[in-house]
């Protein structure tokens, strides 16, 4: 299993947190704002490339949650969202759960979910229930 670090990005107003273990490598992030977020480069994320609401607004498509944020006078982890959950199932990808969640692992140990999760539907995840986009080499249909 892939190291499970963490990574912060500021640009003073908004702190972008990386965790690439739960990335699936759609390229949304760099497809969507490449100003901000270009693997090519190091660091691959640099705020300073867009305002604050384009840069959360990218993080808010982030189909797998790899990409999240805080701003950092409210100094929290996590932006929980507000409405209903919704689930969309993506045709040959994850299931994809928009909203708050709490995903309980066979141990027991609970972790909270926001904004959106990627959950795994062909089986081939290294970092099961969440998808690491596994399923495109797999080449799931479903």
């Amino acid at each position: 299993m892939e190291k499970q670090i963490t990574k912060k990005y500021t640009n003073g107003e908004v702190t972008v947190v990386w965790q690439p273990h739960l990335c699936i490598h759609s390229a949304i992030c760099f497809k969507g704002l490449p100003a901000v977020f270009d693997p090519r480069k190091r660091p691959w994320v640099t705020p300073e490339g867009a305002d604050t609401e384009a840069i959360v607004a990218q993080i808010k498509a982030c189909p797998s949650g790899a990409l999240s944020y805080y701003m950092n006078d409210e100094m929290q982890g996590a932006v929980e969202v507000q409405g209903d959950t919704v689930v969309e199932v993506l045709a040959k990808g994850p299931l994809l759960v928009y909203g708050n969640v709490t995903v309980k692992d066979t141990a027991g140990n609970q972790t909270k979910k926001a904004n959106v999760t990627a959950f795994c539907r062909c089986g081939q995840s290294q970092n099961k229930p969440y998808c690491d986009g596994s399923h495109v080499k797999a080449g799931f249909e479903g």
